[in-house]
Protein backbone atom coordinates (compact mmCIF):
# COMPACT_ATOMS: atom_id res chain seq x y z
CA UNK A 1 0.00 0.00 0.00
CA UNK A 2 1.29 3.46 -0.90
CA UNK A 3 0.46 6.11 1.72
CA UNK A 4 1.94 9.57 2.27
CA UNK A 5 4.74 8.94 -0.19
CA UNK A 6 5.81 5.58 1.29
CA UNK A 7 5.19 1.99 0.24
CA UNK A 8 4.09 -0.08 3.26
CA UNK A 9 4.20 -3.89 3.32
CA UNK A 10 3.30 -6.63 5.78
CA UNK A 11 5.22 -9.91 5.81
CA UNK A 12 3.99 -12.11 8.64
CA UNK A 13 4.19 -10.03 11.83
CA UNK A 14 6.53 -7.46 10.25
CA UNK A 15 5.10 -4.16 9.02
CA UNK A 16 7.44 -1.55 7.59
CA UNK A 17 8.26 0.53 4.57
CA UNK A 18 9.33 -1.53 1.58
CA UNK A 19 12.96 -1.67 0.58
CA UNK A 20 13.87 -1.01 -3.03
CA UNK A 21 14.20 -4.76 -3.65
CA UNK A 22 10.86 -5.58 -2.01
CA UNK A 23 9.09 -2.92 -4.03
CA UNK A 24 10.74 -4.20 -7.21
CA UNK A 25 9.50 -7.74 -6.56
CA UNK A 26 5.99 -6.50 -5.85
CA UNK A 27 6.00 -4.47 -9.04
CA UNK A 28 7.12 -7.46 -11.09
CA UNK A 29 4.07 -9.42 -9.94
CA UNK A 30 1.75 -7.09 -11.80
CA UNK A 31 0.54 -8.57 -15.06
CA UNK A 32 0.08 -6.22 -18.00
CA UNK A 33 -3.19 -7.79 -19.09
CA UNK A 34 -4.69 -7.06 -15.67
CA UNK A 35 -3.62 -3.43 -15.61
CA UNK A 36 -5.97 -0.49 -16.12
CA UNK A 37 -5.47 1.50 -19.31
CA UNK A 38 -3.28 4.17 -17.69
CA UNK A 39 -0.68 1.57 -16.65
CA UNK A 40 -0.33 -0.17 -20.00
CA UNK A 41 3.13 0.05 -21.60
CA UNK A 42 3.81 1.95 -24.80
CA UNK A 43 5.95 -0.31 -26.96
CA UNK A 44 6.77 2.48 -29.43
CA UNK A 45 8.11 4.81 -26.71
CA UNK A 46 11.41 4.89 -24.82
CA UNK A 47 12.49 6.54 -21.59
CA UNK A 48 13.91 9.36 -23.72
CA UNK A 49 10.29 10.34 -24.40
CA UNK A 50 9.88 11.27 -20.72
CA UNK A 51 10.91 14.66 -19.35
CA UNK A 52 13.18 13.59 -16.51
CA UNK A 53 13.66 17.19 -15.36
CA UNK A 54 9.94 17.56 -14.65
CA UNK A 55 9.97 14.13 -13.05
CA UNK A 56 12.79 15.01 -10.64
CA UNK A 57 11.92 18.65 -10.01
CA UNK A 58 8.11 18.55 -9.91
CA UNK A 59 6.71 15.07 -9.50
CA UNK A 60 9.05 13.27 -7.09
CA UNK A 61 8.98 15.99 -4.38
CA UNK A 62 5.18 15.97 -4.58
CA UNK A 63 4.73 12.20 -4.57
CA UNK A 64 7.35 11.06 -2.05
CA UNK A 65 8.19 12.08 1.49
CA UNK A 66 11.32 14.23 1.83
CA UNK A 67 13.20 11.75 4.03
CA UNK A 68 12.54 9.00 1.49
CA UNK A 69 14.00 11.19 -1.26
CA UNK A 70 17.05 12.01 0.87
CA UNK A 71 17.80 8.32 1.40
CA UNK A 72 16.96 7.34 -2.16
CA UNK A 73 19.85 5.63 -3.92
CA UNK A 74 17.76 4.27 -6.78
CA UNK A 75 18.47 4.83 -10.43
CA UNK A 76 16.15 6.97 -12.50
CA UNK A 77 14.74 3.81 -14.10
CA UNK A 78 13.92 2.39 -10.67
CA UNK A 79 12.32 5.65 -9.59
CA UNK A 80 10.15 5.71 -12.72
CA UNK A 81 9.16 2.10 -12.12
CA UNK A 82 8.29 2.74 -8.47
CA UNK A 83 5.66 5.33 -9.39
CA UNK A 84 4.44 3.24 -12.36
CA UNK A 85 5.74 5.59 -15.03
CA UNK A 86 7.76 2.76 -16.59
CA UNK A 87 7.54 -1.01 -16.85
CA UNK A 88 9.71 -3.40 -14.88
CA UNK A 89 11.61 -4.97 -17.78
CA UNK A 90 15.19 -5.43 -18.90
CA UNK A 91 14.49 -2.54 -21.29
CA UNK A 92 11.86 -0.46 -19.45
CA UNK A 93 9.10 1.14 -21.50
CA UNK A 94 7.08 4.20 -20.48
CA UNK A 95 3.52 3.53 -19.42
CA UNK A 96 0.62 5.62 -20.65
CA UNK A 97 0.58 7.16 -17.15
CA UNK A 98 4.23 8.17 -17.46
CA UNK A 99 3.71 9.75 -20.86
CA UNK A 100 0.62 11.66 -19.71
CA UNK A 101 2.25 12.99 -16.54
CA UNK A 102 5.86 13.69 -17.56
CA UNK A 103 6.03 13.00 -21.29
CA UNK A 104 7.92 15.34 -23.60
CA UNK A 105 5.03 15.23 -26.05
CA UNK A 106 2.07 13.20 -24.71
CA UNK A 107 0.06 13.71 -27.89
CA UNK A 108 2.65 11.81 -29.91
CA UNK A 109 1.48 8.63 -28.17
CA UNK A 110 -1.96 9.64 -26.83
CA UNK A 111 -3.37 11.98 -29.51
CA UNK A 112 -6.37 13.02 -27.43
CA UNK A 113 -4.31 14.20 -24.44
CA UNK A 114 -5.16 17.89 -24.60
CA UNK A 115 -7.89 20.43 -23.83
CA UNK A 116 -9.50 22.40 -26.63
CA UNK A 117 -10.55 25.85 -25.40
CA UNK A 118 -12.90 28.03 -27.44
CA UNK A 119 -14.14 31.48 -26.43
CA UNK A 120 -17.27 32.48 -28.37
CA UNK A 121 -18.42 36.09 -28.63
CA UNK A 122 -22.08 35.18 -28.46
CA UNK A 123 -24.35 32.34 -27.39
CA UNK A 124 -24.11 29.98 -30.37
CA UNK A 125 -21.22 28.03 -31.90
CA UNK A 126 -21.79 29.92 -35.16
CA UNK A 127 -21.07 33.28 -33.47
CA UNK A 128 -17.62 34.90 -33.89
CA UNK A 129 -14.67 33.21 -32.19
CA UNK A 130 -12.97 35.47 -29.67
CA UNK A 131 -10.13 33.15 -28.68
CA UNK A 132 -9.09 29.55 -29.21
CA UNK A 133 -6.21 27.39 -28.05
CA UNK A 134 -5.12 23.81 -27.57
CA UNK A 135 -3.81 23.23 -24.06
CA UNK A 136 -1.46 20.27 -23.87
CA UNK A 137 1.89 19.02 -22.64
CA UNK A 138 2.80 17.00 -19.55
CA UNK A 139 0.14 16.99 -16.84
CA UNK A 140 1.65 19.70 -14.57
CA UNK A 141 2.00 22.10 -17.50
CA UNK A 142 -1.45 21.28 -18.89
CA UNK A 143 -3.19 21.88 -15.56
CA UNK A 144 -1.27 25.09 -14.89
CA UNK A 145 -2.12 26.48 -18.35
CA UNK A 146 -5.75 25.47 -17.86
CA UNK A 147 -5.88 27.40 -14.56
CA UNK A 148 -4.32 30.44 -16.23
CA UNK A 149 -6.83 30.26 -19.07
CA UNK A 150 -9.73 30.25 -16.62
CA UNK A 151 -8.22 33.16 -14.71
CA UNK A 152 -7.75 35.47 -17.70
CA UNK A 153 -11.26 34.83 -19.01
CA UNK A 154 -13.15 35.45 -15.76
CA UNK A 155 -14.72 38.91 -15.62
CA UNK A 156 -14.79 40.61 -12.24
CA UNK A 157 -17.28 43.35 -11.45
CA UNK A 158 -16.66 45.77 -8.58
CA UNK A 159 -19.53 46.83 -6.32
CA UNK A 160 -18.82 49.87 -4.12
CA UNK A 161 -22.43 50.69 -3.26
CA UNK A 162 -23.78 47.61 -1.48
CA UNK A 163 -21.35 47.76 1.47
CA UNK A 164 -18.66 50.10 2.83
CA UNK A 165 -16.04 47.58 1.63
CA UNK A 166 -15.41 47.13 -2.08
CA UNK A 167 -16.82 43.79 -3.28
CA UNK A 168 -15.25 41.76 -6.09
CA UNK A 169 -17.90 39.78 -7.95
CA UNK A 170 -16.60 37.36 -10.62
CA UNK A 171 -19.03 36.03 -13.21
CA UNK A 172 -17.75 32.52 -12.39
CA UNK A 173 -15.89 31.32 -9.28
CA UNK A 174 -12.40 30.24 -10.28
CA UNK A 175 -12.33 27.26 -7.90
CA UNK A 176 -15.49 25.80 -9.46
CA UNK A 177 -13.98 26.03 -12.95
CA UNK A 178 -10.74 24.47 -11.72
CA UNK A 179 -12.52 21.54 -10.08
CA UNK A 180 -14.73 20.78 -13.07
CA UNK A 181 -11.87 21.20 -15.56
CA UNK A 182 -9.58 18.90 -13.59
CA UNK A 183 -12.42 16.46 -13.13
CA UNK A 184 -12.81 16.26 -16.92
CA UNK A 185 -9.08 15.61 -17.43
CA UNK A 186 -9.04 12.94 -14.72
CA UNK A 187 -12.21 11.01 -15.57
CA UNK A 188 -12.20 11.19 -19.37
CA UNK A 189 -11.44 8.11 -21.44
CA UNK A 190 -8.09 8.15 -23.23
CA UNK A 191 -8.79 4.85 -24.98
CA UNK A 192 -10.49 4.43 -28.35
CA UNK A 193 -10.91 8.13 -29.11
CA UNK A 194 -8.96 11.07 -30.51
CA UNK A 195 -11.35 13.65 -29.02
CA UNK A 196 -9.98 16.16 -26.49
CA UNK A 197 -11.69 17.63 -23.47
CA UNK A 198 -13.67 20.55 -24.91
CA UNK A 199 -14.29 23.79 -23.02
CA UNK A 200 -16.55 26.22 -24.84
CA UNK A 201 -17.00 29.61 -23.18
CA UNK A 202 -20.08 31.48 -24.40
CA UNK A 203 -21.28 34.89 -23.23
CA UNK A 204 -23.99 33.34 -21.07
CA UNK A 205 -22.55 29.93 -20.12
CA UNK A 206 -19.56 27.58 -20.12
CA UNK A 207 -19.75 24.03 -21.44
CA UNK A 208 -17.14 21.44 -20.40
CA UNK A 209 -17.35 18.15 -22.28
CA UNK A 210 -15.15 15.12 -21.72
CA UNK A 211 -15.09 11.92 -23.79
CA UNK A 212 -16.35 8.84 -21.99
CA UNK A 213 -19.65 8.20 -20.23
CA UNK A 214 -20.23 6.96 -16.67
CA UNK A 215 -17.78 4.35 -15.39
CA UNK A 216 -17.97 1.56 -12.83
CA UNK A 217 -20.54 2.12 -10.11
CA UNK A 218 -21.41 5.56 -11.51
CA UNK A 219 -24.43 5.61 -13.83
CA UNK A 220 -26.82 8.16 -15.28
CA UNK A 221 -29.13 7.96 -12.27
CA UNK A 222 -26.53 8.54 -9.53
CA UNK A 223 -24.08 10.75 -11.47
CA UNK A 224 -22.86 13.65 -9.34
CA UNK A 225 -24.37 12.39 -6.10
CA UNK A 226 -22.21 12.76 -2.97
CA UNK A 227 -20.18 9.67 -2.18
CA UNK A 228 -20.75 8.03 -5.57
CA UNK A 229 -17.48 7.91 -7.51
CA UNK A 230 -15.31 5.55 -9.51
CA UNK A 231 -12.05 5.87 -11.44
CA UNK A 232 -11.51 5.00 -15.07
CA UNK A 233 -7.89 6.18 -14.69
CA UNK A 234 -7.08 5.41 -11.05
CA UNK A 235 -3.33 6.03 -11.27
CA UNK A 236 -3.76 9.26 -13.19
CA UNK A 237 -6.09 10.33 -10.37
CA UNK A 238 -3.38 9.38 -7.86
CA UNK A 239 -0.81 11.43 -9.78
CA UNK A 240 -3.10 14.48 -9.79
CA UNK A 241 -3.57 14.09 -6.04
CA UNK A 242 0.20 13.83 -5.53
CA UNK A 243 0.69 17.04 -7.55
CA UNK A 244 -1.86 18.84 -5.37
CA UNK A 245 -4.50 19.35 -8.06
CA UNK A 246 -6.98 17.03 -6.34
CA UNK A 247 -7.28 17.53 -2.60
CA UNK A 248 -9.67 14.72 -1.72
CA UNK A 249 -11.07 12.11 -4.06
CA UNK A 250 -14.76 12.42 -4.84
CA UNK A 251 -15.29 15.98 -3.58
CA UNK A 252 -14.57 18.02 -6.72
CA UNK A 253 -18.18 18.15 -7.88
CA UNK A 254 -19.46 19.02 -4.42
CA UNK A 255 -16.87 21.78 -4.01
CA UNK A 256 -17.75 23.23 -7.42
CA UNK A 257 -21.46 23.16 -6.54
CA UNK A 258 -20.79 24.97 -3.26
CA UNK A 259 -18.59 27.61 -4.90
CA UNK A 260 -21.21 28.38 -7.54
CA UNK A 261 -23.88 28.77 -4.87
CA UNK A 262 -21.68 31.06 -2.76
CA UNK A 263 -20.95 33.20 -5.81
CA UNK A 264 -24.61 33.53 -6.77
CA UNK A 265 -24.45 31.41 -9.93
CA UNK A 266 -27.27 29.02 -10.88
CA UNK A 267 -26.52 25.32 -10.24
CA UNK A 268 -24.61 23.58 -13.01
CA UNK A 269 -26.33 20.98 -15.15
CA UNK A 270 -25.02 17.57 -16.24
CA UNK A 271 -25.85 15.89 -19.52
CA UNK A 272 -24.72 12.27 -19.23
CA UNK A 273 -24.47 10.17 -22.39
CA UNK A 274 -22.86 6.84 -23.17
CA UNK A 275 -19.93 8.46 -25.01
CA UNK A 276 -19.47 11.76 -23.14
CA UNK A 277 -20.37 13.87 -20.15
CA UNK A 278 -21.27 17.55 -20.52
CA UNK A 279 -21.46 20.01 -17.65
CA UNK A 280 -22.99 23.44 -18.26
CA UNK A 281 -22.34 26.40 -15.96
CA UNK A 282 -24.54 29.50 -16.18
CA UNK A 283 -23.09 32.97 -15.80
CA UNK A 284 -23.91 34.89 -12.64
CA UNK A 285 -27.00 37.09 -13.28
Amino acid sequence: MRFNGRVWIRVGPRRATATAEEERRLTEKRRSKDLPFDLRPLSSATLDDLDLEIFRRVYLPSALANDILQENQRTVEQQLQSVRFATVDLLPKPTILGVLVVGNDPRQFVPCAYVQFLRIDGMELTDPIKDQKEIGGPLPDLLQMLDETFQVNISVATDITAQPIELQQPDYPRVALQQLGRNAVMHRTYEGTNAPVRITWFNDRIEIQNPGGPFGQVNRQNFGQPGITDYRNPHLAEAMKSLGYVQRFGLGIQLARQQLQNNGNPPFEFTVEDAHVLVTLKRKP
